[in-house]
């Protein structure tokens, strides 16, 4: 009957508005990482000519990738679903499938070995700080993970006395100190960067360190970090999902 066929044209459309939507929301994700990609590889100058031959193991290419192939494959979905194109969107579905095994199999993954992740993450933290001025790489994620949790060291910001320059033996100016990323406040006037605002801080007991610096571990806020988070893990899968739903009802558009 007419009622009929105009109730499943208006399913039909909200469920196109709906595919298009959250494949939309995934394009801005994507070239939100995209851009933090490239932004990372420039600010660390990665594109200068002494420094192009190593930029192929450079870990800010992972979100350059990233952020590549989300933007790629939400923009084939929206296409698909506008022009009614069931190429792309068996092509996107099959993605997308793929997608959601995988993030549930990480899921169970960091959830059976949580103990050891954590072990190796604590390891992986503490070497990337004693390497922390010989690597580039390293001291960027390092200042990143510092400033961006506000948080310094591995479980204290004595951690920094295993790094040969900061510790307390050292013959230089940064002994016992810590990187400026550990500062509460590391510019000067709010415009200038202040590399010494953290020397001597290893000396200083928590009471008196509390005003110059974050006290508190990374390790400790990368875990807090998680749990707060945890819910936008399980929202991007119910997305995934849903996307996948929408694609078979689209079908039998």
């Amino acid at each position: 009957s007419g009622n009929t066929r105009q109730f499943r044209n208006w399913r039909d459309y909200i469920l196109k508005c709906l595919l298009v939507t959250s494949n939309l929301l995934f394009t801005v994700l994507g070239l939100v990482t995209l851009v933090v990609g490239l932004w990372g590889l420039i600010n660390k100058e990665s594109f200068a000519q002494e420094k192009i031959s190593g930029i192929g193991t450079d870990p800010m290419l992972l979100f350059t990738f990233l952020g590549f192939i989300l933007a790629l494959l939400s923009l084939m979905g929206c296409v698909g679903a506008l022009r009614e194109n069931m190429c792309l969107l068996r092509n996107f579905s099959a993605v997308v499938l793929v997608l959601v095994v995988a993030q549930v199999l990480a899921v169970v993954v960091l959830y059976s070995l949580q103990g050891q992740i954590e072990d190796y993450l604590h390891s992986g933290m503490l070497a990337a700080m004693v390497r922390y001025q010989d690597d580039l790489d390293l001291r960027f994620i390092t200042d990143e993970i510092q400033t961006g949790l506000q948080c310094c060291g591995a479980d204290t910001y004595r951690d920094w006395g295993i790094n040969v320059y900061f510790n307390c033996s050292a013959p230089g100016v940064q002994a016992c100190g810590v990187p400026p990323s550990c500062c509460i406040d590391p510019l000067e006037n709010g415009t200038v960067w202040n590399s010494q605002c953290g020397v001597g801080a290893q000396k200083l007991d928590e009471f008196s360190a509390q005003s110059v610096i974050f006290l508190g571990g990374c390790m400790g806020s990368i875990s807090r970090w998680i749990e707060q988070h945890s819910g936008v893990i399980v929202t991007v899968v119910i997305i995934l999902l849903g996307s996948l739903c929408l694609f078979c009802t689209i079908q039998n558009i």
